[in-house]
């Protein structure tokens, strides 16, 4: 039997999705890119929307077909992705590329368990990719479907415990026709309007089905549990120039910003020990910070001109845009300082 509900949120689908680059019309019988689609997925893990579009357009624009991508260097992948974070996304994005042009000739499994055999897709990418590109009836459930379906049946239990109740309220809903656009569809809606704070639920096409608003509790669900604070970590950043050329490295392949271009670091720890690249009269110009998932990170930015040769590392003219955003920042800090007579 059909669910009324998913019924009424494909006609508001129809009227206020969002265009999005990686998106078929709604409705319609063109059928979303499987490539597009994953792309797309891939990127927008712990990212926003409005982050990634920048970033998929130029992808999609230098690697348009899974093939391109799969062919592409990695440096040149990595450099291009610099700034989007989570880089272990970009690493598992070129070995899912390749898995797919050479072993699987270009052609994305159709179903949820080919997909999550590839590098890289994990539950919810492989489900929504099955819905969106193939119209499975796939059970898609990301931050945005949790905050909805933790509304719409007002479920007080908090996350992440809540979430088998919250897949089993997602699953009740998906329809067997349209599973794509109904995914997207609870995915807009919580984007623009069952928003985490401050829901629109006058706008809401499910608000006569909303058992929290009933309750008038929808502003203060989902639920969560507190969160454990985040360790501190303190290093070192070396930033040495020769001319018009910066010393640089290759981060190792695993690990942290694994194979992302990098200035020399000492080790990130509670209690670092300096390591610098060559022996200079290293000038120490401040501080950055940065957030990874596990840990909160502090970096002592420390610049010389270079004379001699480093241990590690090349000198070579820098794309800022190809750092990291740890790096950008480090490198930011240095370019400040000088261009203000520092």
């Amino acid at each position: 039997m059909r669910d009324k509900r998913s019924d009424a949120l494909l006609a508001w689908y129809d009227r206020q999705a969002r265009d999005l680059p990686w998106r078929a019309p709604p409705g319609s019988e063109q059928a979303a890119d499987p490539y597009r689609v994953w792309l797309s997925e891939v990127m927008l893990q712990q990212t926003t929307v409005a982050a990634v579009k920048d970033y998929f357009a130029r992808f999609t624009e230098k690697w348009p077909r899974v093939q391109d991508l799969a062919a592409a260097e990695d440096a040149e992948v990595m450099a291009a992705w610099a700034g989007l974070g989570y880089y272990a996304r970009a690493r598992n994005l070129l070995k899912c590329a390749r898995v797919v042009a050479h072993d699987l000739g270009g052609v994305f499994p159709d179903t949820e368990d080919g997909l999550r055999a590839l590098p890289g897709i994990g539950p919810y990418t492989a489900a929504a990719i099955a819905a969106i590109a193939f119209q499975r009836p796939a059970v898609v459930v990301d931050g945005n479907v949790e905050r909805v379906m933790s509304r719409l049946a007002a479920i007080e239990v908090p996350l992440p415990t809540s979430k088998p109740l919250i897949r089993d309220v997602a699953a009740a809903m998906t329809p067997q026709d349209r599973p794509g656009d109904h995914a997207q569809a609870v995915m807009d809606l919580g984007a623009t309007i069952c928003t985490p704070r401050s829901p629109a639920c006058i706008l809401c096409p499910l608000s006569a089905d909303c058992a929290a608003r009933a309750a008038g509790i929808a502003a203060d669900l989902p639920r969560k549990l507190p969160k454990a604070a985040k360790p501190e970590r303190r290093g070192f950043v070396y930033v040495a120039q020769r001319g018009d050329t910066w010393l640089q490295e290759t981060r190792p392949p695993k690990g942290l910003l694994g194979g992302m271009l990098a200035f020399p670091t000492s080790e990130w720890s509670e209690d670092p020990a300096p390591a610098p690249p060559f022996a200079a009269d290293w000038e120490a110009l401040g501080d950055v910070r940065h957030t990874f998932t596990h840990f909160h990170l502090t970096l002592t930015v420390l610049r010389a001109d270079a004379a001699g040769n480093a241990d590690r590392g090349t000198y070579a003219p820098l794309d800022p845009g190809a750092l990291p955003t740890l790096f950008a920042k480090a490198h930011r800090l240095v370019t400040q300082r000088f261009a203000a007579g520092a």
